[in-house]
């Protein structure tokens, strides 16, 4: 039955919202957002529909539901919500889940000038963000050859009783030993933050009058030091041969298309300082143009992340019908902010930089491809594979003698990792160290449905380990009925040493051993790395969390407060176990069942 837009249009509301596309298996197709729900949703059903993909999505939708919100910038974040966690299959999807770092000024007597990624709360002075953690740290590193503040954490700042090294090679003051005033560190912490906000003139202005101040005093160390810092600073200005005098916070956003690719590159202008930029390629364009991709990555990366004063777009956004994107922006920064074109001379000098490293980005994204398309032809070829190889599933085990076994199985599909695929087994009832047992039941877990038609076979399965552990893998699938997919073991070489790696066949052939410089061995060595990568990080957080855990957390029927009574009683887990039931069941809260019960437990 085919979807009645006209009855499903003529109850729609007319307030802004989020609106969800679906197929006829419940699948979303589309998120978007609207000032209008009505009015966008209805652009969809029209006689002359934008583009052909857009024509072929609409020919697939069965349902729509949609959530209004009170604003057009509400409906902006819950569309951004949605298309992160639904990877609509025709939005325009920017995989950016890092955060953007910052600059952290503390407070407190002497604010510690650091690092930061993650929300900016109202505990410190934050500056940024920046495109990428070398801008944050090149910028740190200009302000302690500046104005010298401490970038040690509070707990080795209270715990000092001589400078550390920062403070010989001029790097620190060394308030940590009183040998800077409160007074002084101020000054210098105002100045530093004065710098980040793009006012360089007005720091210098006050450097040269603080050291014409001290030369009148005939302070002349103190002189020099001011003197110092004029210098560095007047360095810095020079270095920054793209800068701006104005200390503008700009966002600089273009988008280039050749060679097949589309590219997305974001530059980061702040205190008028460039700071570099970060190209992003993104999927699910189909046949959406340039412009449609900066508006899509300007309503995703602002939902998420603050701002600037201005922002300049190349080409400018395609606009939503019904939709004003300066207004929404304004609505979600609490403030004006121009969306403009590069017109002057530095603009365009930003904006054709930006163009640029877009291009080199599409260019370094074509060789990787070609690069990995290589290695898995090379791969086929080694193995005598009749069939091209697409997907590629590794698997790992990770145990500390036996303690808290986890297995990995790490994807590698469409020329790289994908990581959405990616899953960690917890091994549970075998004989604690026992590897083969454990790879035989990672590997029944791991596909013991697609003999029913659920879940996506491996054009091969690779097995981090010697004979043992590919014949119990491949014993699992034979059991099955797997048996005809392809698998290898790779067992490590001497010493571990990379490159000499041995490939090992379930079916008796001969191990193989490919050359050092082989790109099949490369491939397999980057998939195995990341197998093993994935299971030992697992295995820490899982031993970590065992060990974190008391043994009192894990008796029945007894709570936090029954816990604290037993704990408070006996003086701690080791009391408790020299117990008997009698004196158990003395603590108040806990009846003599309970305290046989725990005693049995426990012993």
């Amino acid at each position: 039955m085919s979807f009645d837009a006209k009855a499903f249009l003529a109850s729609l509301t007319e307030l802004p919202g989020v609106y969800r596309m679906l197929d006829a298996s419940e699948n979303v197709l589309y998120v978007g957002k609207a000032k209008n729900l009505k009015k966008r949703v209805a652009s969809y059903f029209r006689e002359n529909v934008s583009s052909p993909r857009i024509a072929h999505m609409v020919s697939q939708i069965a349902s729509i539901a949609t959530t209004s919100t009170r604003t057009e910038a509400e409906a902006l974040l819950l569309e951004n919500n949605l298309i992160k966690s639904l990877s609509p299959r025709y939005n325009i999807l920017f995989r950016d889940d890092k955060s953007y770092p910052y600059i952290v000024l503390t407070h407190g007597e002497f604010p510690r000038l650091g690092f930061y990624r993650g929300n900016p709360d109202r505990k410190a002075d934050y500056f940024g963000p920046y495109p990428s953690s070398w801008a944050v740290r090149d910028s740190i590193h200009l302000l302690q050859k500046m104005f010298r503040l401490r970038t040690c954490e509070d707990s080795v700042y209270s715990n000092r009783s001589r400078p550390c090294l920062l403070y010989q090679i001029k790097r620190c003051s060394a308030p940590c030993v009183d040998r800077i005033s409160h007074e002084d560190y101020a000054a210098d912490v105002q100045l530093a933050a004065m710098f980040l906000l793009g006012k360089q003139q007005e720091v210098t202005r006050r450097l040269s009058d603080a050291m014409d101040q001290a030369s009148q005093r005939l302070a002349f160390e103190q002189a020099a030091i001011y003197r110092d810092q004029i210098q560095s600073l007047h360095q810095i200005q020079e270095k920054q041969y793209i800068s701006s005098s104005k200390g503008e916070d700009i966002d600089i956003i273009v988008a280039v298309q050749e060679s097949g690719l589309l590219c997305v590159n974001l530059a980061m202008v702040r205190g008028g300082r460039h700071l570099g930029d970060r190209p992003m390629i993104p999927s699910n364009v189909g046949d959406n143009t340039p412009a449609d991709a900066v508006g899509a990555f300007m309503r995703q990366h602002y939902a998420a992340h603050p701002a600037p004063a201005r922002v300049i777009a190349s080409p400018m956004p395609a606009l939503e019908e019904g939709s004003d994107l300066p207004s929404l922006l304004a609505e979600l920064a609490g403030r004006p902010v121009p969306l403009i074109d590069p017109r002057s001379v530095l603009h365009k000098a930003w904006a054709d930089m930006a163009i640029q490293n877009a291009r080199l980005a599409i260019v370094a994204r074509n060789q990787a491809s070609a690069q990995q398309e290589q290695r898995l032809q090379a791969l086929q070829e080694a193995l005598g594979l009749n069939e091209g190889l697409q997907r590629i599933e590794c698997f790992d085990i990770s145990h500390t003698q036996g303690e808290a076994t986890v297995a990995s199985c790490v994807v590698y599909a469409g020329n790289g990792m994908k990581k959405s695929d990616y899953r960690r087994y917890n091994i549970r009832d075998i004989q604690p160290g026992d590897d083969y047992a454990a790879m035989r039941q990672a590997v029944t877990r791991r596909y013991e449905k697609l003999p029913i038609g659920e879940g996506v076979a491996p054009d091969l399965v690779l097995i981090d380990g010697g004979k043992g552990q590919i014949s119990s893998a491949h014993s699992a699938l034979a059991d099955l009925g797997l048996a005809d997919l392809p698998m290898i073991g790779v067992a490590k070489g001497e010493d571990r040493k990379p490159g000499l790696e041995t490939l090992i066949f379930p079916d008796g052939r001969q191990p193989l051993q490919l050359p050092a410089q082989h790109p099949a061995l490369h491939l397999i060595q980057e998939i195995r790395d990341e197998a093993h990568r994935f299971a030992i990080t697992g295995h820490r957080a899982k031993r970590s969390k065992a060990r974190k855990t008391s043994t009192l957390e894990s008796l029945p029927g007894i709570g936090s407060a029954r816990r604290k009574a037993l704990v408070a009683r006996f003086g701690g887990l080791a009391g408790v176990l020299q117990a008997t039931a009698e004196q158990l069941a003395e603590v108040p809260g806990i009846s003599r069942d309970q305290a046989e019960k725990i005693y049995a437990a426990l012993h």
